[in-house]
């Protein structure tokens, strides 16, 4: 007979989605489960499913986190290259200006659709908000 307080028989296992392989897959903007899927319809529009392996992707709850990861890794990238460009060449304020600011703007769109791409996977290895097998 078996204990009826023993919940390790339905909870699914911590290593059946590994999280490392789904975060690679995740920044390439691949599916999570086969990896060879386009995990995005256009810039940042997750798809509802995978066209390969038909995992169901609409259960991400990515939200604002890809813009916020965004921000402070531009920032933290960007401020103390300024500040060192600033000290060891002192270039004129329009051309530092123009050189961050497009810096900025590049780093930013190259980022923002792969940090999705990666927190989309790591919902999906960890079995959050709905990519549980039982549903």
């Amino acid at each position: 007979m078996t204990d009826p307080t023993d919940l390790s028989v339905s909870a699914p296992k911590a290593d059946a989605r590994p999280t490392w392989p789904a975060i690679r897959k995740g920044w390439c903007r691949k599916c999570p489960n086969c990896g060879s899927g386009p995990l995005m319809r256009g810039y940042l529009n997750v798809r509802k499913s995978c066209p390969v392996c038909r995992e169901e992707l609409h259960h991400h709850r990515a939200d604002d986190g890809p813009a916020y990861l965004t921000i402070l890794i531009v920032g933290h990238v960007m401020a103390p290259l300024l500040l060192a460009v600033f000290e060891m060449w002192r270039p004129e304020p329009l051309v530092l200006f123009t050189i961050f600011a497009v810096g900025c703007v590049a780093l930013s769109l190259y980022l923002l659709p792969r940090l999705k791409g990666v927190i989309v996977a790591i919902q999906w290895s960890r079995f959050m908000h709905g990519f549980s097998p039982e549903t």
